[in-house]
C-alpha cells in the first residue's frame, strides 16, 4: 500500500468504541492511524462509556449526534450505543461515503472467551459485520499497577500490520465477509510474542452480587469485564432511592473460569496478540446440538400425548 498523501486514493476506516469518544484508547488508535497518513479517519463513537452494553440498540427514540474536534479526522460523538454507532457510521446519513473498515477500540481491559457476549466493543464490530462491512474489535489487556496510557500506543502501532492486510485484501476483492476479527494484546505489549490465530474459548467471570446499603459501600466499578478492580469509575448509587426503601444491589466478581486449552485467554496471558475469527453468533457445541436431536421427537411425542 502506498503512502499516498491523497485522501481520495487512501481506504476509509472509521474508529469507534464502547468506552466513550474521549477513552485514551481510542484516541491512541487515532493518533497512530492519522499519523501513519496512510488512512482518511472516521470517527463515530458514544458520548459516554457504554461498556458492557452488548449488542444494545437504540429503537423508540432517537439518538443525538455532536461533532467532535480530532484534529486530522471527521468525528462525532453519539448519544447511544457501540452498535448504536456502528450503523449510523456505514448508513451514508452522518458521513457521505461508506467506511472501507470498522475498527472498534482501544478497549481498556482484554475480551476473550465468552466476555465477547458482554462487550459492546465486539457489538460495534459485529455491528458493522451485520452490514457486510469489514471489521475489528481491538482490545488492550489493562492491568492496574502495570499498564499505562502509553501502552495504548503501542497497541494501536501492533495492529497497523493487520490493518493493512485487511485493507490490501478488500481493495483485491479477497477479504471475506462471513466473519470478523477481534484482536487482544497482551498487557506487556512493548514485549509481545507475535500475532497467533486463536478461536473463541470459555474463560468468562463468574460473578455474583451484594447489597449496597450507601454510596460508601458502592466501591469501583468495572468499566469493562476484563478491567481490573482499581479503575477510577465509582458506581453510582442513588441515596434518595435507598433512603425511599428500595434495596440495592451492585455485581461483584467471585472467580475468573479460564480455559486450559490453547484458546484466546490462554494465549494472551502467555503474552501474544490473539487475532480470533468471529460470527454473528455463537453455535451450540456438537454433542450439545446432538443431544437435542435425539431427544426433541421424544419429548414432543411423550408430553403431548401425556394427561395433564
Amino acid at each position: 500500500m502506498e503512502n499516498n498523501n491523497s485522501s481520495e486514493e487512501r481506504p476509509t476506516v472509521m474508529v469507534t468504541n464502547d468506552d466513550g469518544i474521549d477513552a485514551p484508547g481510542l484516541r491512541a488508535l487515532v493518533r497512530v492511524l492519522i499519523s501513519s497518513n496512510l488512512f482518511r479517519v472516521l470517527v463515530c463513537a458514544p458520548a459516554s462509556e457504554q461498556s458492557a452494553v452488548s449488542h444494545s440498540i437504540t429503537w423508540r427514540h432517537p439518538v443525538s449526534v455532536k461533532q467532535v474536534d480530532i484534529n486530522g479526522a471527521i468525528a462525532y460523538a453519539v448519544f447511544g450505543t457501540p452498535a448504536d454507532c456502528a450503523s449510523l457510521g456505514i448508513s451514508k446519513e452522518l458521513f457521505s461515503f461508506v467506511p472501507d473498515l470498522v475498527i472498534s477500540g482501544i478497549n481498556m481491559g482484554s475480551n476473550c472467551g465468552y466476555h465477547v457476549v458482554y462487550s459492546g466493543t465486539v457489538a460495534g464490530a459485529r455491528e458493522a459485520f451485520f452490514n457486510g462491512i469489514p471489521a475489528v474489535s481491538v482490545s488492550y489487556d489493562w492491568v492496574g499497577g502495570k499498564s499505562s496510557v502509553d501502552d495504548y500506543t503501542l497497541a494501536a502501532e501492533a495492529c497497523l500490520p493487520i490493518f493493512r492486510a485487511i485493507l490490501a485484501e478488500i481493495k483485491n476483492k479477497s477479504y471475506p465477509l462471513n466473519g470478523f476479527l477481534n484482536i487482544d494484546l497482551p498487557t506487556d505489549i512493548a514485549n509481545h510474542k507475535g500475532y497467533k490465530l486463536t478461536r473463541q474459548g470459555k474463560s468468562i467471570f463468574k460473578m455474583g452480587w451484594e447489597e449496597v446499603k450507601s454510596e460508601g459501600q458502592g466501591g469501583k466499578m468495572l468499566s469493562t469485564m476484563e478491567m481490573e478492580s482499581d479503575s477510577s469509575a465509582r458506581a453510582e448509587i442513588d441515596t434518595a432511592t435507598v433512603a425511599a426503601g428500595y434495596r440495592m444491589f451492585k455485581r461483584k466478581v467471585i472467580r475468573s473460569v479460564i480455559d486450559d486449552v490453547d484458546t484466546d485467554k490462554r494465549s494472551l496471558q502467555e503474552g501474544y496478540i490473539t487475532v480470533t475469527p468471529l460470527g454473528a453468533i455463537s453455535p451450540a457445541e456438537t454433542d450439545c446440538h446432538s443431544y437435542f436431536k435425539e431427544w426433541l421427537p421424544s419429548a414432543v411425542q411423550q408430553f403431548s400425548s401425556s394427561a395433564l
